[in-house]
């Protein structure tokens, strides 16, 4: 049993290392430069042993597409813990999405297409649903109607766009200063509270 343990052990290095790899030259290189051979030179393996872990660079991107996930769900769920009142929790959130979307840029360029083609999931993920769960939690409690009410989806879109939005641009092209953005952008998360508190 001990040597199965072993072996098992010895595997999940391996495709941690795989992982690894990749976002080394993705962190230097950037997403379009990530090839399986790059991978396999940067741990010393021979390209099929990468082949025997990941099926092709496609599962690799997936893969990293739900660590980022988790990544940003784990420092909303922090940035929320932080505050009672909904409207803390949705401005703290956001505010953490911002934060994220620059700290961790090219988990969120892969997660979302930014300057690249997003990952496509081939199955269902519930690492993708868990960002937008937490916040609509609050938006619920905000806006007090049944989770299921469309108005709760209207406003997390609404949030998001903006956001997104303005993450996008900053990435693509910098011109505009650190302030004036989260000027910006606590401006229009603000603006999108009060619309909700005023329905």
């Amino acid at each position: 049993m001990a040597s199965k343990d072993r072996i098992q052990r010895l595997k999940d290095e391996t495709r941690i290392n795989i992982l690894d790899a990749a976002f080394k030259i993705v962190k230097n290189e950037g997403w379009q430069s990530l090839s399986m051979r790059k991978i396999a030179d940067e741990i010393e393996y021979t390209a099929p042993i990468i082949y025997e872990y990941f099926s092709n660079k496609e599962a690799i991107l997936q893969e990293l597409t739900r660590k980022g996930y988790r990544v940003l769900t784990a420092e909303l769920e922090e940035a929320k813990s932080k505050h009672k009142t909904p409207e803390k929790q949705l401005e703290a959130m956001w505010l953490a999405y911002w934060d994220f979307a620059f700290a961790h840029k090219e988990f969120y360029q892969l997660m979302f297409g930014v300057e690249m083609n997003c990952c496509v999931m081939k199955s269902e993920c519930p690492e993708m649903q868990s960002p937008a769960k937490i916040i609509t939690e609050s938006i619920q409690k905000l806006m007090n109607v049944p989770l299921d009410d469309d108005a709760i989806c209207t406003k997390y879109y609404t949030f998001w766009s903006v956001v997104h939005g303005l993450i996008s641009i900053n990435i693509v092209r910098q011109g505009v200063s650190n302030e004036i953005n989260q000027q910006i952008l606590k401006d229009a998360i603000n603006g999108i509270i009060r619309s909700m508190k005023d329905a």
